[in-house]
């Protein structure tokens, strides 16, 4: 029997009534194992106005319980990390270990969540004029929304929805359909930490329920995590709807290589960064930029570590790498290897025809490897999202931060050497909004913010960290006069001396 995925509204499970479903599809077999329930524009309503309900009192619930639920929220999640990980390898298909690391990222948000009295303080300012005091505040902003992708369906959820409760708002999430059940499982546990009915609200579906939230009177915000096109109409989109947005687009984040590097360390983390988690994530490395004469050693060093990945379903213990998500991302990841060699590139290594014994149907490519790949190359031009690995060469430090400048994007990027000052100047010199020295994927810790420039971020605020509190609340400035208690009318004693 099929198994159902249906939404989340009011605190409890939502049959799906539009009559629309989405296959969702095991990737290390192509068996379809579930349908998502695709909601209507009236059960986005239902969710938005369930959500808008519960804000009247979660918005001016105290901070004590709020923290208070996302402690046993935590205590939750950490002891179904296991099974929320299967989830996520069931759907998604990534092994089980990349799955716990999502789970344990995800947790880091969370404890940011519990702490987050501190980012709330407000200001005081006292006797700015004679009698007068100046308070700053925040507060939260009601509805909000969260659209997230399929590459990451528990982690992105969680870098939205800890602090944005945690700040007072109410939530709508809208999860890929691809892999949706991990945030329904989300939803569960934060019911049975006695999170109150509307504060939390799952929606599943497509372009539908998508535009509905970005257009929707009552939500006041809206986070997203995906590829560029989605964001760049997310954020116009939203934004011309009159809501703040952060928009995460996607990324072609490079890795530049100076000679006097450490080679194997650099190929380490070369192979780690492309190729883990099938390299379906925006922080994945998928340009090297070989500076000098150390490419050919690099390239070769990188083969020899990329030939010893083991490829076989999240399932299996020894998996070190898992299928693709949908055949049809495959054949799309696919075509870029077997075009690169008339685009001018030289296919070191073809992972096209990779199949798992026992597993034919299942959506496998295996490792590639692109060397001496150049820039007009849609191998480099294109956010690929799968285990493509292109290796460019450059003569100089220069001319390696010029290529790299000059790309649309700039989620992230690294530098491996052992020169603190060629370090430094990467550091203030690459335009990224997140950079890595001698580590490849430099995603920030739950308390920095995580960020791209150019077309990897459209919107003003990072995610999760202190712009993440920032995002889910307003600001409020409060100028109070209040008349000294000794000059209180005549007959009125509050036992203060008058002869002041």
């Amino acid at each position: 029997m099929t198994k159902i995925v249906n939404h989340w509204i009011g605190g409890k499970t939502a049959e799906g009534a539009s009559g629309t479903y989405g296959p969702v599809t095991d990737p290390a077999t192509g068996e379809v194992t579930t349908k998502v329930a695709f909601a209507s524009v009236e059960e986005v309503d239902a969710a938005v106005a369930a959500a808008k309900d519960a804000f009247a009192a979660w918005g001016q619930s105290s901070l004590a319980q709020r923290t208070s639920i996302l402690f046993t929220f935590r205590a939750l999640l950490d002891a179904h990390r296991d099974e929320i990980a299967a989830l996520i390898t069931a759907e998604h298909g990534k092994v089980h270990s990349d799955a716990l690391g999502e789970v344990a990222r995800g947790l880091e948000i969370v404890d940011l969540a519990c702490g987050i009295s501190v980012q709330l303080k407000g200001e005081l300012s006292t006797q700015v004029a004679t009698g007068v005091d100046v308070a700053a505040i925040r507060q939260p902003l009601g509805v909000v929304a969260g659209i997230t992708p399929f590459n990451f369906p528990a982690m992105v959820p969680m870098w939205m929805f800890p602090l944005a409760i945690a700040c007072g708002n109410t939530f709508v999430l809208k999860p890929s359909e691809k892999d949706p059940s991990a945030a329904l499982k989300l939803a569960e546990l934060l019911a049975e930490a006695g999170l109150p009915d509307g504060v939390f609200n799952v929606v599943h579906g497509d372009k539908v329920a998508v535009d509905r939230l970005l257009e929707h009177p009552d939500v006041k915000a809206v986070s997203f995590v995906g590829s560029t096109p989605i964001a760049r109409h997310i954020h116009t989109t939203a934004s011309a709807n009159g809501k703040r947005v952060q928009a995460l687009g996607g990324a072609k984040n490079h890795m530049l290589v100076l000679p006097d590097a450490d080679l194997d360390a650099a190929a380490d983390a070369a192979v780690s960064a492309a190729y883990g988690s099938a390299g379906e994530r925006c922080m994945a490395v998928s340009a090297v930029v070989a500076v000098g004469s150390i490419g050919d050693e690099l390239v070769q060093k990188i083969r020899e570590r990329a030939e010893k990945i083991k490829i076989g379903p999240g399932t299996e213990p020894t998996s070190e790498m898992g299928p693709l998500i949908t055949k049809v991302h495959r054949d799309k990841v696919a075509a870029y290897v077997t075009g690169a060699a008339d685009e001018g590139a030289e296919v070191v290594l073809d992972g096209t025809g990779y199949t798992v014994e026992g597993h034919e149907g299942g959506h496998w490519i295996g490792i590639s490897l692109l060397d001496r790949v150049p820039t007009s190359a849609k191998a480099y031009q294109d956010e690929i999202f799968g285990p493509v690995l292109s290796v460019l060469r450059v003569d100089t430090y220069d001319d390696g931060v010029a290529l790299i400048n000059a790309s649309p994007y700039g989620n992230g990027t690294a530098i491996f050497t052992r020169d603190g000052g060629a370090a430094r100047r990467f550091q203030l010199e690459i335009e990224a909004g997140m950079v890595g020295v001698n580590v490849p994927i430099p995603v920030p810790v739950g308390y920095h913010s995580f960020g791209g420039w150019k077309d990897s971020l459209f919107g003003d605020h990072h995610i999760y960290g202190n712009d993440g509190t920032h995002f889910y609340t307003r600001g409020k400035v409060v100028t109070t006069r209040w008349p000294d208690p000794s000059d209180a009318p005549a007959g009125v004693d509050l036992g203060f001396p008058r002869n002041h």
